[in-house]
């Protein structure tokens, strides 16, 4: 598996295993299991995902070595301040049954962030964490992480696909010397992703399915992702991807589909941000 080394030293796989949105526990289980089977060694999950034991207990049952299985969960909104970040860290602990996680990301830029990193700072050096980072923070919120704390982020997950290619905040983490990670690479399937015919022209020449175009195009930008499946063949085809190298003519190309929106939420609107975190912010009062 290719790797890439964070700035704390650390090296994490480059292509991973993420369960958002798979809800059923037993599914989820199944899911992780049949990955780690499949070769993964990232597993991403998340407090939000209401899904950490279902994924503590597939690491168990696999066999595979706690020591080479690379471990992300997140904290999430409603524990977003010193006190409650302390508790959720633990929290997740348990239900992943670990006794640390490989990497631990603020879920979203809400709630007393500065609060809440500290915590994840003092988890880090107490070892409980071996790296923390962000999820959806943008340019001018990481800057102000990093010029306000001692523990500079190592990795920043952000939206990525073909539909939102996210040029700037990409290159700017990246200056920085912070991973970028991709979630929803395939958009979850929408404006026909997995047949459009830009993507399907150039899978045709190396023989791939455009879902396999897709995420080398991402591993080409040095970007770490985090496709999800639940079937097992779609998790071996996502696997499938370092035998082959886009040209520099076939990632001019896919840089044309660049829709420049999120395909999900505007994470910086004011009545979208009320309406998906307002009940957990309330819940810091």
């Amino acid at each position: 598996m290719q790797t890439v080394k964070l700035n704390n030293g650390i090296e994490m796989p480059q292509l991973g295993f993420g369960v958002f949105q798979v809800t059923d526990l037993k599914e989820c289980e199944d899911a992780v299991l049949n990955a780690l089977q499949a070769g993964y060694r990232l597993i991403d999950t998340a407090a939000a995902y209401q899904n950490e034991e279902a994924v503590g207990r597939a690491i168990k049952k696999s066999g595979v070595d706690r020591k080479d299985i690379f471990l992300t969960s997140k904290l999430w909104v409603s524990d977003a301040n010193y006190d409650r970040a302390k508790k959720a860290i633990d929290t997740s602990l348990e239900k992943l049954d670990t006794d640390y996680l490989d990497l631990y990301l603020m879920h979203q830029p809400y709630g007393d962030v500065a609060g809440a990193w500290r915590a994840m700072s003092e988890a880090y050096k107490a070892g409980k964490i071996r790296a923390i980072g962000v999820s959806n923070f943008y340019a001018d919120q990481v800057k102000n992480l990093e010029l306000s704390s001692e523990v500079k982020p190592v990795l920043n997950q952000i939206e990525v696909s073909p539909w939102y290619q996210q040029i700037d905040e990409v290159k700017f983490n990246q200056d920085e010397d912070i991973q970028v990670e991709a979630w929803a690479p395939f958009a979850e399937g929408k404006h026909d992703i997995f047949t459009n015919e830009t993507i399907a022209s150039i899978a045709k020449k190396y023989g791939k399915k455009n879902g396999q175009v897709i995420l080398r195009w991402l591993l080409q930008r040095g970007i770490v992702v985090i496709p999800k499946s639940v079937h097992r063949n779609r998790m071996e085809e996502n696997m499938d991807v370092f035998d082959f190298e886009l040209s520099d003519d076939d990632m001019k190309t896919m840089a044309t589909l660049d829709k420049k929106e999120s395909q999900f939420f505007d994470h910086r609107d004011p009545t979208t941000i009320e309406q998906i975190f307002g009940s957990s912010l309330a819940q810091l009062k």
